[in-house]
């Protein structure tokens, strides 16, 4: 399984992520993925820089693959917009470059006023742009007349012949149903082979399936469950509240609810090779092809050695 490491925009300043892309590279760590966000999850984490600049900016300072983890591109950005700047990056990368998309979360996209739609229109909305971003790729002059987006005589100049892979996103079953159906790979947070074989079963094959986690290096898993608790805490809200609370100050308000012990369900905690081989495993055999680890807070150095020395050798 290929391991590669998560930039997380909403916590790092633009100079911050650079240095992690070349010390990932230096730790043997394989590929990329960054998140695109307008806002943080909470005001804690204190970042979100542009990630189309980022990714460019990525291209110029180390030579691992790079997915977006993940674009939406059915509300904030056109889905036309979105197709430039992912054949833009895919020329910057050399052909490294993979779009990962999914549905979106309402912190995001509200920004320009408008409504934010129930989850099965922004999964027809997305599975619409999908469509759109593809036929710019083939590279002739496009107009799309569709239920949700409209391009008139468009054309992209700037492009690879062969178009970046599009994987998406999916955690319930009808957008695992879209990932299968219309995705070249799929992207989950969660080690659950069930969502793996739906994926693969409705029609994804053996097309890649990406994973990720995240975790808190400290000296100690109490002191890494603290630092994801001060820096994380909406990490443990549940169901659909991600999806649909519209600003970081609603999601500090339901983060009250959520204890610095229950950092340890959703963070690798600490500094404990073991606890991060067990975590890999899981991923291992609920059928993923790659995973990508996340650290939060001061000490991403300490993972990158950790990584380096007890984890990326017995992985391999």
């Amino acid at each position: 399984m290929k391991i590669g490491y998560f930039l997380a925009a909403e916590e790092y300043t633009p100079a911050e992520l650079l240095d992690q892309a070349r010390g990932a590279e230096r730790a043997g760590f394989q590929a990329l993925w960054i998140s695109d966000h307008y806002h943080p999850w909470v005001d804690a984490q204190g970042q979100s820089a542009f990630v189309w600049s980022m990714i460019g900016a990525l291209s110029q300072v180390c030579r691992l693959p790079v997915t977006t983890a993940v674009t939406c591109p059915t509300v904030r950005i056109h889905p036309a917009v979105i197709a430039q700047a992912a054949a833009t990056s895919a020329v910057l990368h050399a052909g490294r470059f993979v779009l990962g998309v999914g549905s979106g979360e309402a912190l995001n996209e509200h920004i320009l006023g408008d409504a934010w739609p129930q989850a099965d229109v922004r999964l027809e909305m997305l599975e619409e742009a999908i469509e759109v971003i593809r036929e710019l790729w083939r590279g002739g002059f496009v107009n799309h007349h569709g239920k949700h987006y409209t391009v008139e005589h468009a054309r992209i100049y700037t492009r690879r012949d062969t178009p970046p892979p599009i994987y998406v996103s999916g955690f319930g079953p009808k957008a695992v149903d879209l990932a299968a159906r219309v995705g070249d790979g799929y992207i989950c947070t969660t080690p659950d082979p069930d969502l793996v074989r739906r994926f693969r079963e409705g029609g994804g094959g053996d097309k890649p399936c990406q994973g990720g986690f995240k975790a808190a290096y400290a000296d100690s898993e109490d002191e890494g469950a603290q630092v994801a608790y001060e820096r994380w805490p909406n990490s443990g809200v549940p169901g659909e509240l991600s999806q649909v609370l519209p600003s970081p100050r609603h999601f500090e308000q339901v983060s009250q609810l959520v204890e610095p012990e229950m950092m340890k369900e959703s963070f690798v905690c600490g500094n404990n090779a073991e606890a991060h081989l067990e975590m890999i495993d899981q991923y291992a055999k609920a059928g993923f092809d790659e995973l990508y680890v996340a650290n939060t807070g001061p000490n991403t150095q300490g993972l990158f050695d950790l990584y380096q020395r007890e984890i990326l050798p017995r992985v391999r």
